[in-house]
């Protein structure tokens, strides 16, 4: 073929990368009155075109890794002609789709993987089922399975009498020798078993977490393995889980919320070989690893974006950004280098998916804390879902973090477990303000805390917070040490997943936006204890890590604020008893039904504090507790401190990728 004879009929869009089995391909006829005919040449197989003037297309299927695409003009002379080839990488797998529907019948628990399909784009069937137990259940599970045709894809689970999660995974093998693995799991709850809410119900283990976020640049200057080297301390000061600022590949380094590749690291932090090794020391001392994922943009740099700024319409990512009625991408505020996805599009949803399980599949990571989710759900509220179903498939035990407002219901029944302690206001901090104006703390902090009366969803989990990457001078900078350690108290006694930033237990100051590199780590105030003995009596202490609260009504000449804490079965009490004033205090705290009980036995414990209080009566079901000044106090009946701590707080055990129980109790 010449050359002159080439451009008579062209392919467009070029090389790419696609991310769907099926293609529509286009292109253009030059001299439609000598074809006769068009077709593509789609790896050697020939596809049929529709002809439109001198536009023609097809609809064709691809096969997994490099399809070769070439369009063939055929003349009524039996000439031909064909155009540059063009190459079209497929990034899918053709692996067969496990699935477990879980059912409770009354001889047992009954898995069955007879939803779980064949690959997409061969179509081989499933030959082989297998059954596994997760390592770490709460009690042996005894399985059991059937004879005849349902021998491999169905088992039938005795039920375990040990309350708690069981786990069981299913891997599907099919003609070809392609396999995939599915997890789900159980609930043992009183003796009986029960399934799982899967669009609502988070696991276990989030009930009782402390959640540090860690800034790799900023621990120290050799990103994963600085990291690495301090998990120690993050064990001892109890941390359950970590949440790792963005390690994607960026172009521009800092926090890195421009992702230039979803599937590969950023150079300054590691390779996966570092990845996969911190993962697997944390894991080792009991701690799990988030990772921040940015799915609402990518950098301008991304090279499906150059590449769509390059070629315009021509180019195959052209439709993968989202674009305004003039064509141009669209973005949020001033984000000009951050365009947004098209999630209209098919082909971006898969991409997206695709990204977030990569992770989970090669190096078992335990959840994400979502960038910008609320961009997506503008576009598409669709996608939320469909995404936690295809994760929590994979791994159910995930913990999926929403960076958006825990007032919206929407995060807590469309594909998300926790989300910010934010305002109505998009980004806005429901504490922003709160401790700006000393006599006005508490008016403020009741706001706050109360949505200004407005309930929250029932199964709303908040993520708390003193510092977040947003909030710019630390609190401690903003206010000073005395309220850092009453604010502290009170974050990780409040209902809701409390969040440590980067260097808050040893009173770091600095703005995360502005430090390029490793903080210092001295402990100047002495806060590391404090926070340790804190988050140490709210993962021990049952009533300090439930859903159940109430707050009481307090009178004080002071900044005070009192709230009860309640375990699940509301069988133990903790009354928390906060001073923001600078002065001593005494708050008359009114008791309700439920509290009554911090007034029975004449003596209270303070188990921050570790001093005994005589009770005060001070009118009718009220109480006095005295306060040292920018205080705070976690009160617990005389004879009932050993009771409420009784899963006494000790080094959390490695992950065995299972956890220990979840009990939904719908209060927010």
């Amino acid at each position: 073929m010449t050359e002159a004879a080439a451009r008579l009929i062209a392919l467009d869009g070029g090389d790419a990368e696609v991310w769907s089995w099926e293609r529509k391909i286009t292109g253009t006829c030059r001299c439609p009155e000598r074809c006769g005919t068009i077709s593509l040449s789609v790896n050697g197989a020939d596809v049929a075109a529709e002809r439109k003037g001198r536009r023609f297309r097809a609809s064709v299927r691809l096969k997994e890794g490099k399809n070769h695409i070439v369009a063939v003009c055929r003349h009524a002379d039996q000439q031909e002609c064909s155009s540059d080839a063009i190459t079209l990488l497929q990034r899918l797998k053709n692996r067969p789709t496990a699935r477990i529907q879980v059912s409770i019948e009354p001889e047992g628990v009954v898995l069955d993987g007879g939803a779980s399909s064949p690959g997409e784009a061969s179509g081989a069937p499933i030959v082989k089922h297998t059954w596994r137990r997760r390592k770490g259940n709460p009690a042996f599970l005894s399985i059991r399975r059937p004879t005849g045709s349902e021998a491999d894809r169905r088992i039938l689970i005795a039920p375990p009498s040990v309350d708690g999660e069981y786990y069981v995974s299913l891997k599907v093998v099919d003609a070809e020798g392609r396999s995939d693995t599915a997890t789900t799991y159980f609930v043992v709850e009183n003796g009986k078993p029960r399934s799982v809410r899967w669009d609502t119900e988070n696991p276990a283990w989030v009930e009782e977490a402390v959640l540090y976020a860690v800034v790799p640049h900023n621990f120290g200057p050799h990103g994963f393995h600085s990291v690495m080297e301090r998990l120690g301390d993050l064990e001892d000061l109890g941390i359950s889980a970590i949440w790792l600022s963005p390690c994607n590949a960026t172009p521009t380094g800092g926090h890195g919320y421009d992702i230039s590749d979803y599937f590969r690291l950023r150079r300054d932090y590691g390779t996966e070989s570092h990845f996969r090794k911190l993962v697997k020391d944390a894991h080792a001392r009991g701690i799990r690893v988030l990772m921040d994922f940015v799915p609402n943009h990518s950098s301008i740099h991304h090279r499906y974006m150059k590449h769509a700024q390059e070629h315009g319409k021509a180019s195959a990512y052209h439709d993968f950004y989202d674009r305004d009625e003039d064509g141009h991408y669209t973005y949020y505020f001033n984000w000009w280098s951050l365009p947004n996805l098209n999630y209209d599009n098919s082909g971006v949803r898969r991409w997206m998916l695709e990204a977030f399980s990569y992770w989970v599949r090669r190096f078992d990571v335990d959840g994400f804390r979502v960038d910008a989710p609320w961009g997506v759900k503008l576009r598409r509220p669709d996608f939320w879902p469909e995404w936690r179903r295809e994760l929590k498939r994979i791994k159910p035990d995930l913990l999926l973090l929403a960076e958006a407002s825990a007032r919206d219901p929407y995060w807590f029944t469309e594909g998300f477990d926790v989300a910010y302690d934010w305002t109505d206001a998009l980004g806005r901090w429901s504490m922003g303000k709160v401790f700006d104006v000393p006599e006005r703390i508490v008016a403020r902090l009741h706001n706050a805390l109360t949505n200004k009366g407005k309930a929250y969803h029932e199964d709303a989990l908040i993520c708390r917070f003193l510092n977040t990457n947003d909030t710019g001078k630390r609190f401690l900078t903003r206010y000073a040490l005395d309220m850092e350690k009453v604010a502290a108290a009170m974050l990780l006694t409040l209902p809701g997943l409390p969040c440590i930033y980067t260097g808050q237990e040893v009173g770091a100051e600095f703005e995360p936006y502005k430090t390029a590199g490793p903080i210092s780590w001295e402990d100047e105030h002495g806060l590391r204890p404090y926070y340790t003995r804190l988050i140490g009596l709210r993962r021990s202490v049952p009533a300090l890590h439930s859903r159940e609260w109430e707050i009481l009504e307090t009178r004080s000449e002071a900044q005070t604020y009192a709230y009860a804490r309640f375990d699940s079965n509301r069988r133990r009490s903790a009354l928390v008893v906060l001073n923001f004033s600078a002065v001593e205090a005494k708050a008359d705290v009114q008791l309700t039904q439920n509290s009554t009980v911090f007034a029975e036995t004449g003596r209270l414990v303070d188990l921050l504090g570790g001093e005994e209080l005589t009770v005060e009566p001070c009118g009718e079901s009220a109480i006095r507790i005295p306060l040292r000044a920018s205080s705070a106090r976690i009160l617990v009946p005389c004879g009932d401190e050993r009771s409420a701590t009784s899963a006494s707080h000790e080094r959390p055990a490695a992950i065995t990728d299972a956890s220990r129980r979840r009990k939904q109790t719908g209060r927010g």
